[in-house]
């Protein structure tokens, strides 16, 4: 089980977590929504929760939640810019489909 970052992915975490000034990683979950049914959740961590799973990358803390696991195990974690739009994609092997707009998906 794990979670991986791309060195592009990687470097943004580790400029956000230094510009923020504390922190020790980042949590990454799903939440229901959408049209597909789920979407990822990004926030800061400060503390984990004892049930939380914990991941390093790159020398970035990942932490995910149990019940998200579930949905994201084996989910790799790029950074990408395109044109003036960037932002994180994720690359999860669970997904069956995803809804027209990409913002959510289903396993």
């Amino acid at each position: 089980m794990a979670i991986t970052l791309t060195e592009a992915a990687a470097a943004h975490v580790a400029n956000q977590l230094d510009s923020r000034g504390k922190g020790l990683g980042i949590r990454v979950g799903v939440t229901t929504t959408g049209c597909s049914g789920m979407a990822y959740v990004l926030e800061f961590v400060d503390e984990p929760d004892p049930s939380d799973e914990v991941f390093e990358d790159q020398g970035i803390k990942i932490i995910v939640d149990p019940k998200s696991l579930v949905y994201i195990d084996g989910t790799e974690m790029d950074f990408v810019k395109v044109g003036v739009n960037e932002g994180f994609e994720f690359k999860n092997p669970n997904v069956k489909g995803e809804c027209g707009c990409g913002e959510s998906f289903s396993v």
